[in-house]
C-alpha cells in the first residue's frame, strides 16, 4: 500500500498541469487582459486590494460569457445596474452586502448567489471583500 501511495505521489508530481519551467507555457495569449492559460492560480491572490477603489481583472472573456475577479476596498460600492444575463457571484475573501431586487443579502467567504437576468443589483463593501463573477451569455432571457 505504501508503494502505491508513493507511486501516486510521483505520478502526480510528474503530471502537474503547471509547467512553470517551460518558457513556451509563458507565451503571450490572444487577450493580454486575461489570466495566463495552462497555469495554476491561487484565486484569492489574482487581485489585490487598493485603498478607496474597486479593482477588477478578467479571468476569461469570450463572446459567450466572462469570468471576472474583483476586489472592493472597505466603504466602496458598485452602483445599481442591470444585466441581461444571469450572473453567478461567489465571495472568495471577506464578506459582502448585496441588494438584488431591493432585497438585502450578506454573503460570506465561500458563499455564492445567482443574480437573475434583468434584476437590479448593487454591492456594498462594509468590509473589504473579493468576489468572482461568472456570466454565461446563452441568449437574452425574457
Amino acid at each position: 500500500m505504501e508503494k502505491d501511495k508513493n507511486t501516486l505521489t510521483n505520478l502526480t508530481e510528474k503530471s502537474s498541469h503547471t509547467d512553470r519551467d517551460n518558457p513556451a507555457s509563458k507565451r503571450t495569449q490572444s487577450d493580454p487582459n486575461e489570466l495566463q492559460k495552462s497555469t495554476a492560480h491561487i484565486i484569492v491572490e489574482i487581485i489585490e486590494y487598493v485603498p478607496h477603489a474597486v479593482v477588477s481583472k478578467t479571468i476569461i472573456r469570450k463572446t459567450t460569457g466572462n469570468i471576472t475577479v474583483s476586489s472592493f476596498a472597505i466603504g466602496e460600492e458598485l452602483a445599481e445596474k442591470i444585466s441581461p444575463f444571469d450572473t453567478y457571484v461567489q465571495i472568495i475573501d471577506g464578506s459582502a452586502e448585496m441588494i438584488i431586487n431591493e432585497k438585502k443579502y450578506r454573503l460570506g467567504l465561500g458563499e455564492g448567489i445567482v443574480i437573475p437576468a434583468h434584476a437590479p443589483h448593487c454591492f456594498n463593501a462594509n468590509e473589504q471583500f473579493k468576489m468572482i463573477s461568472t456570466v454565461i451569455k446563452s441568449g437574452y432571457e425574457l
